[in-house]
């Protein structure tokens, strides 16, 4: 399957992969600090928890937004997603620059290595989506061979 501008179904695969990705992080996060300190359990929990579902918050925002851009085909929505994205971009990469000089751990530089995969993919999508400007995406080698015509 090649999706060209099908940024709804891009953002929901990674707003899955992302969730499950953050899951394992909060869970490796929790269960180190419960091994490794006394009496930082309980806090480090809740701080888990809040982080992971304000995550869960703003790629759900994404998910929305992406949709939105895609039914509606609407330039402004992915300029929009682009935004959102690049915002994403961002933070992945100051994590994997901080992952790859403090060694936080494989777990946490290999979600945001993907969150950097994922947000230049999606950015890619909306790209088009919005170059496209409301009419139908279409490959380089289609939309030539449809102006020969």
């Amino acid at each position: 399957m090649r999706l060209t501008y099908e940024t709804g179904t891009a953002t929901l695969i990674q707003f899955i992969i992302l969730a499950f990705l953050n899951i394992a992080n909060t869970v490796y996060s929790i269960i180190t600090t419960c091994v490794n300190s006394n009496g930082n359990c309980v806090p480090n929990m809740l701080t888990s928890v809040v982080y992971y579902l304000l995550i869960i918050a703003w790629f759900g925002i994404i998910l929305v937004i992406g949709y939105g851009a895609q039914t509606k085909r609407s330039k402004r929505l992915a300029k929009l997603l682009m935004a959102a994205e690049s915002t994403v971009f961002l933070v992945a990469s100051y994590n994997i620059k901080l992952g790859i000089t403090y060694h936080n751990g494989v777990l946490g530089l290999f979600t945001s290595l993907i969150d950097v995969i994922m947000a230049v993919w999606v950015i890619t999508l909306a790209y088009r989506l919005m170059k496209a400007g409301g009419r139908r995406v279409v490959s380089r080698k289609r939309a030539r061979r449809h102006d020969d015509s």
